[in-house]
């Protein structure tokens, strides 16, 4: 019971971290995040006594009142902040690591009926913005940040950063742990199309240079063949 506690206490704790818009303690309590990991803490140990039935049930009263869907099989770790939530779906075998920040619209789901591992593994420190979806019983690595919107269908290693559809690893660091402002940052990410486009300019502008020397070189022979057909008279 006291563990119990203990982790209600560090939900608090972060939520009053990670969002700048809540003002006091008792605020949380108004955090449909708080409420939904609790709902799951409880039907996650029911569900490990194979009492699925009762398991299921506290985790679709959880779903009506939260928007935040849980499979009660789903492991979650410590100090978990689903920010707003709505709409947040996590699969049966899916994993969640410690101080992992996950905003509304997220899907962590498999890509078929197959049994087992089917569902992603998220490491520590992860953040997943909104709306994207990680589906595949794969790892997303520590000190992650995925991208509003990115769909991710393979192994991401730590310390990446994805966007795009479907999800393209635009950054590494090798930074341990990313400090909370720095995981909360979700506006300066790599733009992967526009890092193509400076790419394919440079090397237009390149051909360009090569072309007009090309062109400068062709023009010096032409004078010099008419120079020499002068001199020859023809």
């Amino acid at each position: 019971m006291f563990r119990f506690f203990k982790m209600i206490k560090e939900e608090m704790d972060v939520i009053m971290e990670k969002d700048p818009a809540c003002k006091s303690r008792l605020e949380t309590l108004l955090y449909p995040s708080l409420w939904a990991i609790i709902y799951h803490r409880i039907a996650h140990w029911f569900y490990n006594r194979r009492m699925y039935f009762i398991a299921r049930w506290i985790s679709q009263r959880a779903r009506h009142k939260t928007g935040i869907e849980i499979h009660p099989g789903a492991k979650i770790g410590r100090r978990v902040f689903i920010d707003h939530g709505m709409g947040v779906v996590i699969g049966e075998t899916a994993e969640i690591g410690d101080d992992v920040l996950i905003y509304q619209g997220v899907t962590l789901g498999g890509t078929g009926k197959e049994k087992g591992k089917r569902h992603p593994t998220i490491g520590n420190n992860v953040l997943i913005g909104a709306g994207a979806k990680v589906l595949g019983p794969f790892k997303v690595g520590d000190n992650t940040k995925i991208g509003a919107n990115a769909v991710v269908l393979r192994e991401v290693e730590d310390n990446s950063t994805v966007v795009g559809v479907p999800g393209r690893v635009v950054r590494k660091e090798k930074k341990e742990k990313p400090t909370v402002e720095e995981q909360l940052d979700q506006v300066r990410f790599p733009d992967p199309l526009a890092m193509q486009i400076c790419r394919l300019e440079a090397k237009i502008e390149a051909l360009e240079k090569k072309l007009a020397e090309y062109e400068r070189r062709l023009k010096e022979y032409e004078a010099l063949q008419h120079s020499d057909n002068d001199k020859r008279g023809v």
